[in-house]
């Protein structure tokens, strides 16, 4: 008797597979192990050698009163009027040392530069991995500048080494968003024109703060 429908037919084909399995040709390839050469320099130089390298803006900073001096220089020298700040620490320090801000989620649409925490630094594509835990969706790609605070401790290699700070910090309880973020916007048109900032950030900068140099 024929299989009266398509679906039948395709059903008995996994069937047939599940019953009669073939041998792997490729067994003993080698699927654990890295495809990507060994970067063995620190991972601050390799993260700042390749997020440089996708027009980031990289200011390292010794210690936190280091990075407050260089972030008020930045906002001077951008002429930077309206920021928007929605993460409670950033917040207190901003208040600490007279700066203004906006924390409503309506006055991002106005504003000039976000600044933001992240999760973590990810040295061999010079990326950052932002959540929306503690700063909302719209913060990383709203104005068209993005400022984001960060720490040397929060430095990993790879995506993997990113995810696994996730899981040790959030547990199962995960953002409902993650973005990496690898330089400002870009968008590519059909004639391949690259237009910086139409979806995004025009202009990105890291402050690196050295926390683990202050501990030892």
């Amino acid at each position: 008797m024929e299989e009266s429908t398509p679906k039948e037919k395709i059903l008995k084909r996994i069937r047939q597979a599940l019953l009669y399995k073939s041998k792997n040709p490729y067994a003993s390839i080698d699927l654990e192990s890295g495809v990507f050469a060994k970067d063995d320099r620190d991972l601050k130089l390799s993260f700042a050698d390749h997020y440089t390298q996708s027009a980031g803006h990289f200011v390292y900073c010794e210690n936190e009163f280091d990075y407050l001096d260089n972030l008020l220089l930045l906002i001077d020298e951008k002429e930077i009027k309206k920021v928007y700040c929605q993460e409670l620490q950033l917040r207190k320090e901003f208040e600490d040392i007279g700066m203004e801000f906006n924390d409503k989620p309506e006055t991002i649409v106005d504003a000039h530069a976000s600044v933001t925490s992240c999760e973590a630094l990810l040295s061999r594509t010079g990326s950052i991995l932002i959540s929306s835990r503690k700063n909302g969706r719209m913060a990383a790609v709203g104005p068209a500048i993005h400022i984001v605070k960060a720490y040397t401790s929060q430095l990993v290699v790879d995506i993997k080494d990113a995810f696994q700070l996730l899981r040790n910090k959030y547990g199962s309880n995960l953002p409902s968003m993650l973005c990496f973020e690898t330089g400002p916007s870009r968008t590519s048109d059909i004639e391949r024109t690259i237009v910086i900032g139409a979806q995004g950030p025009r202009e990105v900068y890291l402050f690196l703060i050295d926390d683990v140099a202050a501990k030892s």
